[in-house]
């Protein structure tokens, strides 16, 4: 397997969403770090209403209303309408909603002299001998599909795996996946070429990727594969998979250029927190969003 000296990263080849991303300060947008790690806004909001009141409330949430404009300061992701108040009684809230950005990080860790692996720069040079895992962390539940393309030009899937539970692709926020897994790694050679690592995040379970990784039936489970919810139809891993192209470039025009937000991270990033990697989120926050990140590794 070859992979490269310098890292190139590109989403979607939207430079001008790098600019985006890279700045939010210019504006005024919190950052795709800051998303990430921002907790959901409360899903719904209850006003306070003596004992007495609750009859005058109650009708006031069924009587007739005009429109009412969003609260002043909200936002699509914390958003609340309430009903009109009439004199004596409480504010009632008739609904409220609160949807989190999908969000994925991505980091490089290289082995060291020590022999652990640390993250280094998005943008760091590799040299022959540089052995590589790719880290990924989430930060809400979804599903995650991380494939590289070889010379062959054919995409093979890395995530799900079998000795990662048990080929489940199913994922929650709080963990971090390493590609591949301990003690995998990626070794850099002296042949110059091109690697590319494609990732996809899907709050639901991506259909044409899931046909081509898993055998899907509704009454048996592998037993090397993690237990299926019960609302998903039980899942076995195949023993490979792979894919073109064609597929890739559709998921690519899937997800609108608008809807995502990027940052690259590194030691002389402003902040407390010091660290190297790169954030992606969809910032609009609905039931079915998703995002997909495209890592470059070449070397010359």
């Amino acid at each position: 397997m070859r992979v490269g000296k310098t890292l190139w990263i590109s989403l979607l080849g939207a430079t001008a969403l790098f600019a985006q991303g890279a700045s939010p300060e210019a504006t005024g947008q919190l950052s795709a770090r800051d998303l990430f790690y921002a907790p959901a806004a409360p899903a719904a909001r209850k006003a306070a209403a003596p004992a007495a009141k609750q009859a005058a409330a109650k009708i006031a949430a069924t009587a007739p209303h005009p429109a009412v404009e969003p609260l002043p300061g909200s936002s699509p992701v914390d958003r609340a309408v309430s009903s009109p108040v009439s004199p004596g009684s409480a504010q009632v809230i008739r609904a409220s909603y609160s949807t989190k950005p999908l969000g994925l990080r991505y980091s490089i860790l290289r082995n060291g002299a020590e022999g652990d692996y640390r993250e280094v720069a998005p943008d760091t040079v590799f040299h022959s001998g540089d052995r590589i895992r790719v880290a990924v962390e989430v930060n809400d539940p979804g599903y995650l599909y991380i494939a590289m393309k070889g010379a062959s030009g054919t995409w093979r899937v890395l995530f799900p795996t079998a000795d990662i539970d048990g080929g489940n692709n199913r994922v929650e926020n709080g963990r971090q996946f390493t590609i591949p897994s301990a003690p995998g790694r990626f070794a850099f050679d002296q042949q110059p070429g091109e690697e590319r690592i494609f990732i996809v995040l899907s709050r639901q379970p991506e259909p044409s990727l899931e046909k081509l990784i898993y055998s899907l039936g509704s009454t048996s489970v592998s037993p090397t594969s993690a237990p299926a919810a019960p609302s998903e139809p039980a899942k076995t891993l195949y023993a490979s998979a792979s894919f073109g192209d064609p597929l890739v470039d559709r998921l690519h025009s899937e997800v609108y250029a608008r809807d995502l937000v990027f940052e690259k991270v590194d030691d002389a990033t402003p902040g407390d927190k010091k660290e190297n990697a790169v954030y992606v989120l969809n910032r609009t926050g609905s039931p079915d969003s998703r995002l997909v990140a495209d890592v470059v590794l070449k070397h010359q």
